[in-house]
């Protein structure tokens, strides 16, 4: 089991979860883990790099010159890619560079980066996390209070617009809702912040599960 703070938005401790490690899986999955951010990384790849090759040049196919008699090197066709304005010999094209992982894959891999940051102690739980209005500053206040001064991926359990706007200008800070954690984005981010609605959300789906 692993005991883990509540805090207020001062950054007093108010209570105390215990998690059973069991919930995400008992130990981490290194080899999954890896392959996991090798997809997210690949799939973030664009792959439209290019260039013209033979065929997709302007000109003729036919040889500039005949083969013999002339007293020139021979040559070929003016798109040959030895001439200036000829197509590349082994052109560029466009590709696809993404990667898939079964569904499954991807949970066990998200279950261990989660407990990857519990057992190093990276997680950090807060009882609230809403604003009435977006405020920047009052965001980075509550980071202050609870000791996040790194990378940290932001934890609800719904989109919340006025928590969204109020963490878009902190550098390195995502907020994500719980159901759309991933391996990538949490392996990403040095530290995790839940709301404890989202914490116990995100207990109650793993038991669920199992």
């Amino acid at each position: 089991m692993i005991d883990i703070a509540v805090y207020n938005r001062e950054g007093k401790e108010l209570e105390s979860l215990q998690v059973d490690e069991g919930l995400f899986g008992g130990y981490v999955r290194y080899p999954l883990l890896k392959q996991a951010i090798v997809m997210y990384h690949a799939n973030k790849r664009v792959g439209t790099a290019a260039t013209k090759s033979r065929g997709m040049g302007a000109g003729t196919n036919n040889k500039l010159f005949r083969q013999k008699g002339t007293g020139n090197a021979r040559v070929g066709a003016r798109r040959t890619g030895k001439r200036v304005g000829g197509g590349v010999t082994f052109a560029k094209v466009a590709r696809d560079m993404g990667k898939r992982m079964p569904k499954k894959q991807k949970r066990l891999a998200a279950e261990s980066a989660i407990l990857a940051k519990l057992q190093s102690g990276s997680v950090v739980i807060v009882d609230e996390l809403s604003f009435q209005e977006p405020k920047t500053k009052d965001f980075a206040k509550v980071l202050g209070n609870l000791n996040i001064d790194r990378s940290c991926i932001v934890t609800v359990v719904e989109r919340d617009d006025n928590l969204y706007k109020s963490a878009r200008n902190v550098p390195k800070i995502a907020v994500m809702a719980v159901d759309d954690l991933n391996a990538g984005d949490i392996c990403n981010k040095q530290k995790m912040l839940f709301t404890k609605d989202a914490f116990l959300s995100l207990m109650n789906s793993k038991q669920i599960d199992n």
